[in-house]
């Protein structure tokens, strides 16, 4: 009975452990099934790559168009807000579709240019330059000749010591009492007016005589200016003190005032 028992024990245990034979087809259709499965992995897991570098690019490149531009912004309602301002109002019903700005849209307000005035203009004009008076004038005399000669050729300085700046019009009028007419000018000499600063100068030669008869002897001479009008005399005549005595005859000769003195004594320093 035991060894009955035991053969039957060896045979079952030798029928579980040897695998049951497999026919031909069945090894097919199982390598058919495990290449399927392998297939289909490898697909799957190129379709995930592929999903995920077209996601890294989407994200470098800032994403697609409707992402980056913003979405167009309602026009804003021309209408008028109603009074009851703290409830909600339903949206206007004239609000334009568009969003091109209407013709009657407000424009900017800014400031609107004026032309100047003529006011203005007068105001920023520069204001005339006055004649000189002797009040605001001081004159001198010297003496342009050597040492030893006789007084000739003289040099007559005006400095204008008001506060304002003037004109200085025409020649020195010289006219010795008695005499019968003042000392002629010398007309190649003519200048413009001068116009003085406060502190400038101005200048005119002054020749004494040229060997004529009808001396003068003086040691002062009387010396009026002139306005714009030549023959004017905007003031009393002025006493010139001279370097000593000086012999005036009917040959004296003066020049208009001018800025430059060496230019002035040109006109005389020949003769």
């Amino acid at each position: 009975m035991a060894d009955d028992l035991s053969s039957a024990l060896r045979e079952l245990a030798d029928s579980a452990a040897s695998p049951a034979p497999t026919t031909g087809a069945e090894v097919r259709r199982r390598a058919v099934s495990r290449r399927r499965r392998r297939h289909s992995a490898l697909a799957g897991g190129t379709v995930a790559v592929v999903a995920a570098l077209a996601f890294g690019l989407t994200t470098a490149l800032g994403g697609p168009e409707s992402h980056r531009r913003p979405a167009p912004q309602p026009a804003a309602s021309l209408t008028a807000p109603t009074a009851d301002a703290a409830s909600p109002a339903a949206p206007s019903a004239s609000a334009p579709s568009s969003t091109e700005p209407s013709p009657s849209a407000p424009t900017l307000a800014g400031p609107t240019p004026t032309s100047p005035t003529a006011g203005a203009e007068t105001s920023t004009a520069p204001a005339a330059v006055a004649a000189c008076v002797v009040t605001d004038l001081a004159f001198s005399a010297t003496n342009e000749d050597e040492k030893g000669k006789p007084v000739r050729h003289l040099l007559l300085t005006v400095t204008n010591t008001g506060k304002k700046k003037c004109n200085l019009y025409e020649y020195p009028y010289v006219k010795f009492p008695y005499a019968r007419a003042p000392i002629a000018v010398i007309k190649d000499s003519k200048d413009a007016p001068a116009t003085l600063a406060p502190g400038e100068k101005a200048y005119a030669a002054l020749l004494a005589g040229g060997g004529h008869m009808d001396t003068y002897d003086t040691n002062t001479v009387p010396l009026r200016i002139q306005g714009p009008n030549p023959g004017s005399e905007p003031g009393e005549p002025v006493n010139v003190s001279l370097p000593g005595q000086v012999s005036f005859d009917d040959g004296a000769r003066v020049t208009y005032w001018i800025t430059a003195s060496g230019l002035a004594l040109r006109f005389i320093m020949s003769s």
